[in-house]
């Protein structure tokens, strides 16, 4: 790892000075965030067919309105893990890795977590087990659900080597891809889509990038061949070694 850019050395007061400087723009930041968050709010729903999905999970096939967990809201992790893969997607199994620790807070605002892959369960539940999580992980490998939400492709999504994605043709190397969607279920148990972000929108899962981005170094990420491509499953760190492809990580806003 690279050494952090030498910076001038100042007195304190003039160091409190830039500080401030700094701390207006952060709090437009803030303002414009706040002022996003209620605009996605306030996007109109989409009624699902609540009969449409039947996932594999270890209580047996469920519709989607029997993974809300009790809660009206339900956020889901789409994780690269395809079917007769090795292993889940690394940098996918970075984004996961922060959701046991969330999973308590977000149900007090009556969130529930899933993550749903189109691997078979076995593999799903035997890389849960590696890996020490928690969360509830379904496997859509019996219906269309991943590619009804554009994190699957099949080779006739693509024309002429792009797929839609993130809401747009765009080229994709991999078959499948990472997103965040939320759902909300109605008293009578109907099933609505409310939003989904993909690209880097799924890094509102990675708070450990914002504790990066704090930092002299912050991503240090340039020179990588994909910005992601230092990230490994969180039990190969010391052994891993370079990469050969992109997965999900660098993908593009």
């Amino acid at each position: 790892m690279n050494a952090p850019t030498p910076r001038p050395v100042v007195t304190r007061d003039l160091w409190i000075a830039e500080r401030k400087q700094l701390l207006g723009r952060e709090k437009e930041l803030t303002r414009l965030r706040d002022l996003v968050a209620q605009e996605r709010r306030a996007l109109p729903w989409v009624r699902l067919d609540d009969n449409a999905y039947v996932f594999d999970t270890p209580a047996g096939p469920r519709k989607l309105s029997e993974l809300f967990q009790g809660k009206r809201q339900l956020l889901v992790q789409h994780f690269m893990f395809g079917p007769g893969w090795e292993q889940g997607c690394k940098s996918c199994s970075f984004m996961a890795d922060h959701l046991d620790s969330m999973a308590l807070h977000l149900a007090q605002r009556d969130i529930a977590l899933l993550v749903v892959s189109r691997a078979p369960l076995a593999d799903l539940e035997a890389f849960k087990r590696r890996m020490g999580w928690q969360f509830a992980w379904a496997s859509s490998r019996g219906n269309d659900f991943n590619r009804d939400f554009h994190v699957s492709f099949a080779p006739a999504d693509r024309v002429d080597g792009e797929v839609y994605y993130n809401f747009h043709m765009t080229p994709f190397p991999q078959e499948e891809a990472p997103g965040i969607s939320i759902f909300c279920k109605d008293d009578d148990g109907q099933v609505f889509h409310t939003y989904s972000t993909f690209g880097r929108g799924v890094e509102v899962m990675m708070g450990s990038y914002n504790l990066i981005d704090l930092t002299p170094k912050g991503r240090d990420e340039a020179g990588l061949s994909y910005t992601m491509e230092w990230v490994r499953h969180h039990d190969r760190y010391e052994s891993a070694a370079p990469a050969a492809a992109a997965c999900c990580g660098g993908a593009k806003a």
